[in-house]
């Protein structure tokens, strides 16, 4: 315990990821040079992943606000409120570096961290999703990274308990060294029961909860705040090791005391571990914090008071307790098995304060922690425009059918049945719409509600255009819960992007954060919790802008729920909205063409709310009996899925008029649904959606069990369930 402690040097500054002016301003707030554990809580507290320091100042004009609001940034989760006393519970966060260095653990210690975030507002997690990009296939360390990092997911989640419904898989060699993996988890809870991480009152117990403290995770948050380089691997310490089955211990005990009226805050040990957790509490209460460190419960001998503060062990809670609670709820702990220990106090001094073995090992002003951390208002350029491609410049190397035949067997647009295969998607038994559609759909509780959950990104559209990129994420996954017949609610978000020092990255920053605040507005569905995570690049190159838009929506009636696949024969095929060809940063364009170039389409906002309100009104009214939303690779391959899903083929007209064909059936224009209805609606639906002037036309009818596409070759359903089925069990299996 009395171990002399490391001097403090030029480059153990800069070891901990801060910078000269950064350690003058520590100098200046406190008067004095910091100790060593003082330095480690400075390092854990200014690191970009835990003060946002260059994206502060651009998030603050995001949407917040809405009156199903209860609770907006700021909080461990954001909270909306559903009716009838029910608040859904939900965040997204990323751990991107750790699954790179160990993409095992680095995956579930992602999962076990947001399910935190999610019950520590007293709410129960009923469903997780994803969002995981990966390197080029032919990269040597990819296939290596999909296993561990889907293994990860599917150990975590289903040991734990809790379903994981939905989500995006990607490939492209711009996450060659820095892969994505951003977990989002969705919790139900009582409305007037949310609980907070504020602390409030003198004296008030402290309490430690959840399992004991170990070197594992040792400087995470500072890790994931600076670039990669060639020697990534080297950062395995810093990588956190999860116990699913300790966190669902923790999550009942939790749950059981706060039904016991015990808890005034709660805070998750996650980034920066005990630091973090402490500070919050104490400086959102306008609260000094004390801490005994030789109370903390570890697992290993010898931790010195800087390795406890700045471990990021897992499934641990910080927790301000009501006194005379003090023993209900330590009962209550030591039933379920999990380390309970009172580890300090509140005070009225707003200094945080820790001892150990006698000493005073910090002593530092506890609201300037938090607030007196760096704020940048870096400089920033924006991304320059890029040209539209027309489609009458792209020649097309093959015939429609051929094309589409060979877009399901790609790896953006392949089934990515083999990934969600090993997660359980059904445990609770309130799953209703599995993964593989547009949106999941989990029922809430007994019903009639349900919830529509998704997640969406384009990175290729953010890289071209951010601004038009950021629109469009937040469009789509208004699509695609619109597409289940959702009303979509709220977004969480996760902004995935390289290094802020470089103008061009922060400008992509800059445009991504206005194109999604406009559409966010525009939507109605405003932000209410999300995660940054920058530096993602390594060895200076940096992965594509990745803001990952994590949706929720509410059904009024699950059983009116729709999907994407074809239900019978002699049905209508619509198309709702207007079709341009938009080939410009297309997968058709990419690979087909070979090109990866040219303007993304352009999201207009007004349409997409009026499509989506028709969309959801006609799936209400039960007129349509498939919808399926038109997003990568365009109309040919929206139509393949359906008639994949439902095993109905269909026959196809040509392209209306001077349409460009291959523009017509891979183009990526947005705003657009295909949808089915039966012949004897055809006539009332296309009259109704004139009248409200939403473009609508009859692509064909379904039925048999091929593709008839007039004037391409047919192209057999078995045949396009062979191509998009079988890419991926095949690469993992090293045969593709």
């Amino acid at each position: 315990m009395s171990a002399p402690e490391p001097k403090i040097t030029p480059e153990l500054i800069a070891s901990h990821g801060l910078k000269p002016d950064e350690y003058q301003r520590i100098l200046d707030l406190i008067g004095r040079e910091p100790t060593f554990t003082e330095l480690g809580i400075f390092s854990a507290m200014w690191n970009e992943h835990c003060s946002y320091k260059s994206s502060r100042i651009h998030l603050k004009g995001l949407p917040t606000k809405a009156p199903w609001v209860l609770q907006g940034p700021g909080e461990n989760a954001g909270v909306i409120d559903i009716g009838d006393n029910q608040a859904v519970v939900f965040k997204m966060e990323s751990h991107n570096h750790p699954s790179y260095i160990e993409p095992y653990q680095g995956a579930t210690t992602g999962v076990g961290g947001i399910l935190r975030d999610v019950f520590t507002m007293g709410a129960r997690p009923i469903a997780c999703l994803n969002a995981l990009s990966f390197g080029d296939p032919k990269h040597p360390k990819t296939r290596h990274l999909v296993g561990g990092v889907v293994a990860g997911v599917g150990g975590y989640g289903n040991s734990f308990g809790v379903p994981t419904v939905g989500g995006q898989t990607r490939f492209h060699t711009r996450y060659d060294g820095n892969i994505l993996v951003n977990a989002m988890a969705v919790g139900l809870a009582d409305a007037d029961k949310i609980f907070l991480a504020a602390a409030s009152g003198v004296g008030m117990p402290i309490v430690y909860l959840g399992s004991k403290t170990g070197r594992d995770g040792m400087g995470g948050a500072t890790m994931a705040s600076a670039e990669f380089d060639e020697g990534s691997e080297e950062k395995r310490p810093t990588v956190q090791v999860g116990d699913p089955f300790a966190e669902k211990l923790l999550l009942e005990a939790c749950l059981e005391i706060m039904a016991k009226d015990c808890v005034i805050a709660i805070q998750d040990m996650g980034a920066a571990g005990l630091t973090c957790s402490a500070v919050e509490m104490g400086a959102k209460g306008d609260l000094g914090v004390e801490l005994d460190l030789d109370a903390v419960p570890t697992r290993e001998t010898g931790m010195t008071a800087y390795e406890m503060m700045l471990s990021e062990s897992q499934e641990r809670m910080l927790m301000v307790l009501k006194p005379e609670k003090e023993k209900e709820a330590e009962d209550i702990f030591r039933k379920w098995g999990l380390d309970f220990a009172i580890v300090g106090y509140t005070t009225p001094t707003k200094r945080f304060v820790v001892k150990y073995g006698g000493q005073v090992k910090a002593d530092l002003p506890i609201k300037e922690l938090g607030d007196e951390a760096p704020l940048y208002d870096r400089p920033w350029v924006e991304s320059p425009k890029l040209p539209v491609i027309h489609a009458r410049d792209i020649n097309a190397p093959m015939g429609a059918a051929e094309a589409l035949e060979k877009l399901l067997a790609t790896p953006d647009l392949c089934s990515k049945r083999w990934v969600w295969e090993q997660y359980d998607h059904v445990i609770g038994g309130n799953t209703l719409q599995r993964p593989g559609g547009d949106a999941a759909v989990v029922r809430v509780e007994d019903g009639p509600k349900g919830l529509a959950l998704t997640v969406d990104v384009t990175p290729r559209y953010c890289e071209a255009d951010p601004f038009e990129g950021g629109k469009q994420a937040v469009a789509e996954a208004y699509r695609n819960i619109t597409a289940v017949g959702g009303k979509p609610l709220a977004i969480t978000d996760n902004l995935n992007f390289g290094n802020p020092e470089r103008p061009e990255i922060m400008g992509q920053l800059v445009g991504c954060l206005k194109g999604i605040s406009e559409a966010c507005i525009a939507l109605d569905s405003p932000i209410v919790s999300g995660n940054v995570s920058l530096y993602n690049e390594t060895s200076g190159r940096g992965i594509l802008p990745t803001p990952s838009i994590g949706g929720v929506g509410v059904l009024d009636d699950f059983t009116k729920s729709a999907t994407l696949a074809f239900k019978a024969e002699g049905e209508a095929i619509l198309l709702i909205g207007e079709t341009k060809g938009w080939l410009g940063q297309s997968v058709y364009l990419r690979e087909i063409c070979g090109r990866e170039e040219g303007a993304p389409p352009p999201v207009d906002l007004a349409c997409e709310k009026r499509h989506g309100d028709v969309v959801r009104g006609m799936i209400h009214a039960g007129t349509v009996t498939a919808v399926h939303d038109v997003s990568d690779g365009g109309l040919l391959v929206a139509l393949a899925e359906m008639a994949i899903a439902g095993n109905i083929g269909a026959s196809l007209d040509a392209p209306p008029g001077e349409t460009v064909s291959h523009a017509w059936w891979f183009g990526e224009d947005q705003g657009r649904y295909v949808v089915t209805v039966k012949q004897d609606d055809l006539l009332g639906t296309l009259s109704k959606l004139k009248n409200v002037g939403v473009p609508c036309v009859q692509l064909g009818t379904t039925g048999g069990h091929t593709l008839k596409i007039e004037g391409e070759r047919t192209v057999d359903i078995k045949a396009l369930r062979h191509a998009h089925e079988h890419w991926l069990p095949d690469y993992m299996a090293g045969k593709a």
